[in-house]
């Protein structure tokens, strides 16, 4: 998988306007740059057939420099079968969720599976670090990488939340119908092939 190439356009004037922002102090150039930006704008705009007040919210309301979201995805297994949690839509994933702004990779692995799942783990190692671009469809306007870590269950139960309405464990050949924009069927495999491999080495992209 690939962005479409105004996406790929439309995100690389997006960083250079953004990340240039950042730095420079000329008024004129300020006044380019932001020019720049919001040409990047109409472009998503025009593509998606979103509100431009929407796609400006999600697209072109951040200052600094640049670089892509980090989104953690927890792999849990019991009796060689996996957890998912299953959403509001009825699609299923493994509990994660962005990495808020004073979380680590481990602190927020932990919190997110306590808020989806209801459970208290332990991150145990990564399994892979994957761009969502390149690995899972619904492209999306800024970059983000995910990273799937290998977690051991600590106790815990289940509770219906704002997020999720339902967590149960699937055998790698029953896996339910999966939110893939968040994972799909081959990043699951690839997390049951992990947990199984005591040399896994670690994908990345």
């Amino acid at each position: 998988m690939s962005d479409p190439k105004w996406l790929q356009i439309a995100k690389e004037l997006q960083f250079i306007s953004q990340s240039s922002l950042a730095y420079c102090k000329d008024v004129y150039d300020i006044e380019r740059f932001e020019r720049i930006r919001e040409i990047s704008l109409e472009m998503m705009t025009e593509a998606s057939g979103l509100p431009k007040e929407k796609v400006k919210n999600l697209f072109c309301c951040e200052q600094g420099f640049q670089t892509p979201k980090l989104d953690t995805r927890a792999a849990i297994f019991k009796e060689g079968k996996i957890l998912l949690v299953q959403e509001k839509d009825g699609l299923w994933s493994l509990p994660g969720g962005w990495v808020d702004a004073l979380e680590t990779v481990r602190s927020n692995t932990i919190k997110e599976v306590r808020e989806e799942a209801g459970l208290n783990v332990e991150p145990i190692r990564i399994i892979a670090l994957h761009d969502k671009n390149t690995h899972n469809p619904q492209p999306y306007a800024f970059n983000i990488l995910k990273v799937f870590v290998l977690c051991k269950e600590l106790g815990g139960a289940f509770q219906a939340n704002c997020e999720t309405i339902a967590s149960q464990y699937f055998k790698a050949d029953e896996l339910p119908p999966l939110a893939e924009n968040k994972n799909t069927p081959e990043q699951v495999l690839m997390c049951f092939q992990a947990a199984n491999s005591p040399t896994w080495e670690i994908p990345f992209d």
